[in-house]
């Protein structure tokens, strides 16, 4: 009987990284549906969890208010949800979408082991302490997906595997190679150009009040790089809350 759950146990793992890779591997080849459907799930999801926390949170925070009125409870967490959504698509969008292949190949290689960490992070939480994958992870666990995406991009871009363009090719390219109407995947090229070059001025600009390696972390902190972990953390929820029922229902 152990060994035959420690066998089913080794499924379950191997699922759970043959999820993460396909979602990494969706992301890289289908851009645009990954986005849609990335938005689709975060506000699906964030329906029915928003409208959960403000039932609790609402009289936290106005006095009086025991027994929040349904209606404005749905109000409310639709449009956070919707807002939610958008973001979570453009993010997943630009993450993926571009004209680069070699470069978005190591953006999915890095999205995925930050989504799989997540997923890890999540089983262990719920394994230790009972937390719901769902809940922690829409709410708690983007900040730091996101930080760690950012993380892993620096570190490529630091090893030569990802290029840093400078300012004046940003600029030539935009007044004379970009189209008049440029499509979505150039664009999105150009953005994340724009990302890598805003995140060398702020390390070259922090560097005259500190030093160079506390610099890089601020730049990972707030580069535009952790809005992926909206998306990361979403997908991270969704197989973490699939393994916790698998494990849940062994023999």
């Amino acid at each position: 009987m152990i060994v035959v759950r420690i066998l089913l146990n080794g499924v379950i793992m191997a699922a759970e990284m043959a999820a993460v890779a396909a979602v990494a591997w969706f992301g890289f080849h289908y851009p645009f549906l990954f986005a849609t459907v990335t938005a689709g799930l975060s506000f699906v999801l964030g329906l029915r969890l928003e409208t959960k926390r403000l039932a609790f949170e609402l009289p936290f925070y106005f006095e009086g208010l025991r027994a929040p009125r349904l209606p404005l409870i749905v109000l409310v967490g639709s449009v956070e949800a919707l807002l939610k959504g958008v973001l979570a698509g453009l993010a997943a969008l630009f993450t993926f979408a571009g004209t680069d292949s070699d470069r978005l190949f190591w953006v999915a290689v890095v999205f995925g082991l930050t989504t799989y960490a997540g997923a890890s992070a999540l089983r262990a939480l719920s394994v230790s302490f009972r937390v719901q994958p769902w809940r922690w992870g829409y709410f708690r666990l983007a900040a730091p997906l996101g930080l760690a995406f950012s993380a892993g991009i620096a570190v490529l871009t630091a090893a030569g595997l990802l290029s840093t363009t400078g300012a004046g090719e940003i600029g030539w390219k935009l007044v004379w190679e970009l189209p008049q109407r440029p499509s979505v995947s150039q664009v999105s090229e150009l953005f994340f150009q724009l990302k890598q070059a805003f995140d060398g001025f702020i390390v070259t600009l922090l560097e005259a009040v500190m030093s160079k390696e506390w610099a890089r972390l601020v730049a990972i902190a707030v580069s535009v790089n952790v809005l992926t972990g909206f998306v990361a953390s979403l997908y991270a929820s969704m197989i973490a809350a699939a393994v916790r029922t698998a494990e849940e229902g062994l023999p």
